[in-house]
């Protein structure tokens, strides 16, 4: 689960399902009275029995539909629940939300009664819902929303040696035994001049007189002869990675904000390993970042 995977977007529907969770507590009526017999403790909630079905129509549709819309972004692309994806749940049920709270500003179960009004929960629910209904429609849209809800992180420092200033896992030039780009010599391994050429893996002697090769773009390596080097890269918006047999369903999905390891190119595409282990092919690779 990665946050910055989440979009403004999605910042308007976690923002309104927060707001619509608060409305529901509030006085769903005002009375206009005066007198002993004025008792504001009887003005009942969205949570009373008398209002049903106010609850599940308006406040818990809308807080499924954000959580769901939400959920949708920490799942594999292509998960689906009876033929429909989890946002495409989350989108239906917001927008159902938002119509029903509509009707209750027209009509209520105690509207019949005299000196009584609409409260402020009512209105907040409205207001709530239709954002929520924004957000949930529109996130996927509109650029605006579309941009990651953090933003990308910035690029590691280029250093001379191919190194980034991380040193845990996923930051470019971290020792990361097993994926043939070491950030420096390892142990057990010759290193003339203090520093193991690029490519090389763990136990492979260096042959001699090899140097490393100048990286070509922000502290990227290059190989010998033109051949590929793994490199470090991000993404700038969540993007599928599928399957190597060419299958169309998607094995993991890449958030922004994280790096991942290129092993292969083929064609524009390249094949990317996540830090579980999984690898896919990323086919769109445009506005990688290169660590």
């Amino acid at each position: 689960m990665n946050i910055r995977s989440l979009t403004r977007g999605d910042g308007v529907v976690i923002g309104a399902a927060v707001l619509l969770f608060i409305a529901s507590f509030l006085d769903f009526y005002s009375v206009d009275c005066e007198g002993e017999f004025c008792n504001s403790d009887d003005i009942p909630s969205a949570w009373e029995s008398e209002l049903f079905p106010v609850l599940p129509s308006v406040f818990l549709a809308g807080i499924i539909a954000a959580a769901l819309v939400v959920a949708s972004r920490f799942l594999p692309a292509g998960r689906k629940l009876v033929g429909l994806s989890l946002d495409q749940w989350g989108t239906a049920l917001a927008v159902f939300s938002a119509w029903s709270a509509l009707w209750v500003l027209f009509d209520g179960p105690l509207r019949s009664a005299e000196q009584v009004s609409l409260g402020l929960a009512p209105i907040l629910a409205f207001l709530a819902t239709l954002a929520l209904a924004a957000g949930a429609v529109l996130g996927q849209t509109l650029p605006a929303l579309k941009a990651p809800l953090l933003g990308a992180p910035k690029p590691p420092a280029p250093s001379p040696y191919g190194a980034g200033p991380g040193q845990g896992y996923g930051y470019p030039g971290a020792q990361q035994p097993g994926y043939g780009y070491p950030g420096g010599p390892q142990q057990g391994q010759p290193a003339p001049g203090g520093q193991q050429p690029y490519g090389a893996q763990p136990g492979q002697p260096q042959a001699a007189g090899a140097t490393a090769a100048p990286g070509p773009q922000g502290g990227q390596p290059g190989a010998p002869g033109g051949e590929f080097a793994p490199f470090w890269f991000a993404v700038p918006v969540a993007r599928p990675l599928f399957a190597e047999d060419g299958s169309p369903n998607p094995v993991a999905e890449l958030a922004p904000g994280t790096w991942y390891l290129a092993v292969e190119q083929r064609g524009q595409a390249l094949v990317a390993q996540t830090q579980d282990g999984r690898r896919g092919v990323l086919q769109d690779t445009s506005g990688i970042q290169r660590g």
